[in-house]
């Protein structure tokens, strides 16, 4: 990864990149890269990292607005033999505080604006590393970049496939956020090699514009770097932003023809489907990960492609393991109340993932059908959580990997995720109930259900003024098990990780001042 723009330069990649906003650190560089602007712009950042003390196995934070260049400054660490920590800036300032103090990291790289708003809240972000970069703005202690330009950079220090590569961070929908460590052989060798097979119909083609619309400071994307840079479209087009209306002119400029987005952003830019310009209309292939989409947001893309057949590639895994199951939505499967839901994950990767679901208490195989906690093999699985190696330890059982789910194998192969292990609830699956009221229910921007021990669950309704007309809900939950009525909530009302996910546990605090789950919660 620290000559990845290097290589794709020397081969001549045309792929032109395409921002929606200039990149943090390069604010005057402009909007449109070639594949050789952005292995000089890695080049410099790793001259600029050396310059602020890192070297070989030091670790270098990175926290900062959400843009592509979390990826490009991660490449210039691991250029000079560094190890990058990603963060998302989304954390909470307390959460944000505890990564960093299990980091230790020699560098850490910030922007102005960060900085400011920890100070807010009681972080100061410089003593949090032994050298502080910031990208932007000044702050006693700091370095800036006028400080570093300059330092040429290093030549290439490249370390075994084995040692560790890049740390990421769970999303953190019931806690703290878990680091994550991973090598060049379980992200690069297991999951992105993989990922650049060209397959038929899903595969990167020369001609397509492939579109991202992420949380760059996750695992996902940096292995989507690896991805899209070696398979070479035409055009990559990088979204920031999640608001609708600022990624339109973008993408009405560059109409994809692959889309991957968080599946938040997906139900954020629905409104753009019904749009006489219609920036969907190309797509032949919507990717979804992070979390489960909901059937009528599926739909709604699926029929807004003018494209004869497209499809909707759904994958489920974490960022400890990587994809696990794929599954594959098109018009016709939508149809049915059955084959709509999208509990139905699919299958383990054929050769490379493999699944077994065992009671929680005892650990022993439950029968096909049954559901049951979640286990997985894959030689993707992550090497540690950095300053958590007890928590890491408790779910690693021999080769299998404790998902920490709840969910059912089924007789011909496939899963079916029923909830977090800390979610369960006897009344019902959370998640499965979850999907009929959104089917059920138009307003709805999203529905969760938050399971309470000794209570019925709580149904929270999201839609865009807080409200249902009279006799919705009561329409929504017929056949259904009995629930406490409904919270009614906007989206910004709720509660959201850096990739759009609800986080349960705080949500739960906030509505009832409990902060008591069903589930036992020691996988978590």
């Amino acid at each position: 990864m620290g000559v990845l723009f290097d290589e794709c330069a020397r081969r001549h990649t045309a792929t032109t990149v395409r921002l929606d906003r200039p990149f943090d650190i390069a604010p005057d560089g402009g909007s449109t890269y070639a594949v050789d602007e952005l292995a000089e712009l890695v080049r410099t950042a790793a001259g600029w990292l050396a310059a602020a003390g890192a070297g070989r196995g030091d670790r270098v934070a990175i926290v900062k607005d959400n843009h592509w260049d979390y990826d490009l400054l991660a490449c210039a660490a691991v250029r000079i033999g560094a190890i990058p920590a990603q963060l998302s800036a989304h954390l909470s300032t307390a959460a944000l505080e505890q990564l960093l103090k299990r980091l230790d990291a020699t560098v850490l790289v910030t922007s102005g604006g960060v900085a400011a708003s920890c100070a807010e809240d009681g972080l100061d972000l410089v003593s949090a590393a032994r050298t502080t970069l910031l990208l932007d703005g000044y702050a006693p202690g700091a370095l800036s970049l006028d400080d570093v330009r300059g330092q040429p950079a290093p030549a290439p220090r490249l370390r075994p496939d084995d040692e560790p590569l890049v740390i990421n961070h769970t999303s953190g929908t019931t806690g703290v956020p878990k680091l994550v460590v991973h090598s060049t052989r379980t992200i690069i060798g297991q999951l992105a090699r993989f990922e650049s097979t060209r397959m038929p119909r899903i595969g990167v083609r020369p001609d397509d514009t492939v579109v991202n619309a992420s949380s760059y400071a996750h695992g996902r994307t940096f292995c989507w770097t690896a991805v899209a840079l070696s398979m070479a479209p035409r055009d990559l087009v990088v979204l920031s932003r999640p608001e609708p209306d600022l990624a339109d002119p973008v993408l009405r400029a560059h109409p994809p023809t692959i889309v991957e987005a968080l599946p938040a952003t997906y139900v954020g830019f629905r409104p753009l489907t019904e749009r006489l310009d219609n920036p969907f209309r190309r797509v032949r292939l919507f990717i979804s990960t992070y979390d489960a989409v909901h059937p009528p947001t599926v739909r709604t893309f699926l029929n807004a492609s003018a494209h004869r057949s497209p499809l909707w590639m759904q994958g489920w895994g974490q960022t400890e393991t990587g994809p696990l199951t794929f599954r594959f939505h098109t018009r016709r499967s939508l149809n049915g109340a059955k084959s709509s839901s999208a509990r139905h994950l699919g299958w383990p990767v054929p050769g490379r993932t493999r699944l077994r679901v065992v009671d929680p208490d005892t650990f022993e195989p439950v029968r096909r059908g049954d559901p049951g906690l979640v286990l997985a093999r894959t030689a993707a699985r992550c090497l540690d959580y950095p300053g958590e190696s007890e928590r890491w330890e408790a779910k690693r059982r021999g080769p299998w990997w404790n998902t920490g789910d709840i969910g059912v194998h089924h007789r011909d192969g496939h899963i079916s995720l029923l909830d977090r292990e800390v979610d369960r609830t006897p009344q019902l699956s959370c998640l499965e109930t979850e999907d009929v009221l959104e089917d059920r229910i138009a307003q709805a921007q999203e529905c969760v259900v938050l399971g309470r021990p000794g209570e019925q669950p709580l149904p929270v309704v999201v839609t865009a003024d807080g409200a249902l007309p009279a006799g919705a809900w009561r329409r929504a939950i017929r056949g259904l098990p009995t629930m406490q009525e409904p919270v009614l909530l906007t989206w910004d009302q709720v509660p959201r990780t850096g990739t759009g996910k609800v986080r349960r546990a705080l949500l739960l605090e906030q509505l009832t001042g409990d902060t008591d789950q069903p589930g036992s919660g020691r996988w978590t």
